[in-house]
């Protein structure tokens, strides 16, 4: 059996109608009066089943537009999820390009010492065989041994510190490497690590005629991210050379590091083109770039902001000019 809501009123109906047939013989205005209540009390008893009937349409329409929401809301939900592994991927895509570019530039580097060691080698052997040659014919004089010691120790010489080198180049990118492939946390020398960072660098720098200077105290001791760290400034120097001088067109950027108490302060600046005013707020933004089709990404800067602000928990600001260069300016904890 159905609940009718309004069971009293109509019983109350009923009462009033009973009442008024027995008010036949009352004078007129009382059964008027009576009449008016009835009426009175019957249009209230429509507009609240009207009243009834809205909520019953208004509260199934809020139902429907609830599940509606909870549907968009999982869809969303969802796309994002999907737009955070698309960055993600990225992301991971944008440090193993920059990771293949460490990698051509250490191997261009390691090439120069590696080809002087050879070279030396080849040499210290002709020697020793031409020597040894002079000695089976007994016809070796003392010219030849001190000609051919000072071959020895020259060569010597020149292996040595060449190996040193390569050594230093290959150590410098391995630890590099390491630190660009994993999230690892640790305590790290600031100078040595933005060192063994510039390493990779030389030869995109020198390609394009600039020249980096780095000034950075000695004995700065950091507790966080040196991958992330290495990546921001690879970025950055990457992006001065895509975007802030003209074909041909060289220049000098700066690398300075400061302690400032309890944080770091990096700035990096260059003396090109600048930025015009109506790219300063988007040139954080994704796949904001200026050098669409001609190699830029829009991804640079954005992967800057986000180790900056996430892995170092640090600010990241820019300072620029058209015509006046670009410098940007961060600050991060040294223990992040």
């Amino acid at each position: 059996m159905a609940f009718n809501l309004f069971d009293a009123e109509d019983r109350i109906l009923q009462q009033a109608e009973a009442l008024r047939s027995q008010l036949a013989e009352a004078p007129d205005d009382v059964r008027a009066g009576v009449e008016a209540l009835i009426q009175g009390f019957r249009r209230s008893v429509r507009e609240a089943r009207r009243l009834v009937r809205v909520s019953d349409r208004l509260h199934d329409q809020l139902a429907r537009a609830n599940h509606e929401l909870a549907r968009r809301k999982a869809e969303a939900e969802e796309a994002l999820a999907r737009l955070q592994d698309t960055q993600e991927s990225l992301f991971q895509a944008e440090k193993l390009a920059s990771l293949g570019g460490l990698v051509a530039g250490v191997s261009h580097e390691i090439n120069t010492p590696v080809g002087i060691i050879l070279s030396c080698a080849s040499h210290l052997a002709d020697a020793t065989v031409h020597l040894r040659s002079l000695f089976e014919a007994d016809d070796i004089g003392v010219e030849d041994f001190e000609r051919y010691l000072g071959t020895a120790a020259e060569a010597s010489r020149l292996i040595l510190s060449n190996s040193e080198r390569a050594a230093n180049l290959i150590r410098s990118f391995k630890q590099v490497a390491v630190d660009r492939t994993s999230a690892e946390r640790r305590r790290f020398d600031l100078r040595a690590t933005l060192d063994e960072t510039l390493v990779s660098l030389v030869v995109p720098l020198r390609q394009a005629g600039h020249a980096l200077e780095f000034d950075c105290p000695p004995g700065i001791i950091v507790d966080g991210y040196p991958g992330a760290l290495s990546q921001i400034v690879t970025n950055l120097v990457m992006n001065a050379l895509t975007h802030g001088y003209d074909a041909g067109q060289t220049g000098r950027l700066t690398l300075a590091a400061r302690l400032m108490g309890d944080f770091l302060r990096l700035d990096f600046a260059d003396d090109g083109k600048g930025i015009p005013a109506g790219q300063r707020t988007r040139i954080f933004d994704p796949f904001f770039t200026t050098r669409r089709g001609q190699g830029g990404t829009g991804l640079g800067l954005h992967i800057v902001y986000n180790l900056v602000t996430a892995a170092l928990d640090g600010t990241i600001t820019v300072d620029t000019e058209p015509g006046q260069g670009t410098r940007f300016i961060i600050v991060f904890p040294t223990a992040s």
